[in-house]
């Protein structure tokens, strides 16, 4: 018997082996209504509510509930243009934006499994706001799902005997799990949905650093501030100098190289050109299809070099990149009509929103761009929210590099940083939340986190949008 999930899968073989049958029209954006919509955004508010109200339907039917919002986004392109449009449209999507996307984050998921921090920790107010600042940079690096595995144990261990220690992983969620990805496309996953739409690899490096600095620099000295007032009426002494145990130390041994290869791997994708190929109307770069196999390869490596006993320190755990695979092939697929909407601009059904971010001249409204990509990745992935504000911004990199590079930034800003404002916004900020409540500690709930976010975070991005985007 065929279950969901398979006859999910052949559906959608038998669109990709079937479209070269038939001619492809084009999915014409200005055809296409609301309506078209709707697989979308059942999608992401399967995504908001299912774990809220329904954790376990949602844990063991996640996958179902993906296949029956994009065979609703398909059916209709099949049955209102042709097989070949559906077909090609997805294997551009596949091509283009998803197998290059999850294979990086499977790269850096698997890679900064096999590194393990091990020794004693004090969480003395000192010591947690180095362990914000380290994670905070490495987010960049490893991305900050890898940044948020690596640290989130030492952190955990360093404040068992805490009493108080919620706003600690509060915290460890705005700077890890989201503010301190903002500078290279490795960081989060908008920037490399950007990277993979033509941005350059150090262009959020030189436009978001002002921003990322001024946010990570007050969130730490509000951190280190807040707990040191808290650690003194817990009564904590001085500790004692001398470890317990072995002293602290990092071990990675191959995956240290294997962090380094992904980053080369991305940079030389970027800049070496070996013609293409054509796959079903997609043309795709040599350079794209040798750098997926490298991040491969890459996997493969640290699964066989790493022991095992590093990645059963870090409970390493397939479940969540699982997860992320099975939701955001969901996510890309309903979202091609949505694309193919927002690219006729004022033209197409999407105006109204097009007339937020714009002015009475047609220029850009860089302060909405920020808050409306932002507010909308606070509910939503940022990740999708990235690109539909991409797209709605007009799409084309060169452009959005150079004259419109206050309004990228802008969007870039508000998909990342935003992310944190609650727990669903950025994948790292659920698993932190899981990962703390399983150890003890008595996370906030929904609700009660968005307090935080909202005391904490939104006047500071209210700052940055002053600073940064008016005018």
């Amino acid at each position: 018997m065929m279950t969901p999930k398979r006859a999910g899968l052949a559906a959608a073989f038998f669109l990709l082996s079937a479209a070269p049958a038939f001619a492809a029209e084009g999915l014409d954006g200005r055809t296409l209504g609301l309506p078209w919509a709707i697989p979308f955004l059942g999608m992401l508010l399967s995504i908001a509510i299912f774990p809220l109200v329904a954790s376990d339907f949602w844990h063991h039917h996640r996958f179902k509930v993906a296949i029956f919002w994009s065979l609703l986004a398909l059916i209709p392109i099949v049955v209102t243009r042709s097989l070949g449009t559906a077909g090609e449209a997805l294997v551009h999507t596949a091509l283009e934006e998803y197998i290059p996307f999850i294979l990086l984050l499977l790269a850096l998921f698997t890679v900064a499994g096999g590194i393990v921090v091990r020794g004693n920790l004090h969480g003395s107010p000192g010591t947690n706001t180095a362990i914000l600042a380290i994670g905070a940079g490495l987010a960049s690096i490893i991305g900050t799902t890898g940044a948020a595995m690596i640290m989130i144990r030492p952190l955990l261990r360093a404040n068992d005997d805490r009493k108080h220690n919620v706003h600690v992983f509060v915290f460890f969620i705005f700077l890890v799990a989201n503010a301190g990805g903002a500078l290279t496309p490795l960081g989060d996953p908008p920037l490399f949905l950007g990277f993979l739409r033509g941005v350059s690899f150090f262009w959020p490096t030189v436009h978001l650093l002002l921003p990322a600095l001024l946010i990570v620099g007050v969130l730490l000295a509000l951190f280190f501030a807040m707990d040191s007032i808290i650690y003194r009426k817990e009564g904590h002494l001085r500790r004692d100098p001398t470890p317990d145990g072995a002293p602290v130390h990092v071990i990675g041994g191959i995956n240290y190289l294997l962090t380094a290869a992904i980053i080369a791997t991305i940079l030389l994708s970027a800049s070496v050109d070996l013609g293409e190929v054509v796959i079903f109307g997609t043309h795709e770069p040599i350079t794209a299809l040798l750098r997926d196999a490298a991040f491969l390869a890459i996997v493969g490596l640290s699964l066989a070099f790493t022991p095992q006993e590093r990645r059963a320190a870090n409970k390493f755990d397939w479940e969540p990149i699982k997860e992320v695979a099975e939701l955001f092939a969901g996510i890309f697929i309903t979202i091609i009509p949505v694309l193919a909407m927002l690219k006729t601009g004022m033209g197409g059904v999407f105006a109204p929103l097009v007339s937020l971010v714009q002015g009475p001249g047609g220029e850009p409204n860089n302060l909405a761009y920020f808050w409306i990509t932002g507010g909308l990745s606070s509910f939503l992935d940022n990740a999708p929210t990235y690109l539909v504000f991409f797209e709605l911004a007009g799409g084309d990199p060169q452009h959005l590099m150079t004259e419109g590079a206050t309004t990228l930034a802008a969007i870039s800003a508000g998909a990342v940083f935003m992310g944190a404002n609650t727990y669903i916004g950025n994948a790292p900020n659920f698993m932190v939340y899981a990962m703390a409540r399983d150890a003890g500690v008595k996370m906030p709930g929904f609700f009660g986190y968005m307090l935080w976010s909202g005391a904490i975070l939104l006047p500071l991005f209210a700052v940055v949008g002053w600073m940064f985007y008016t005018g």
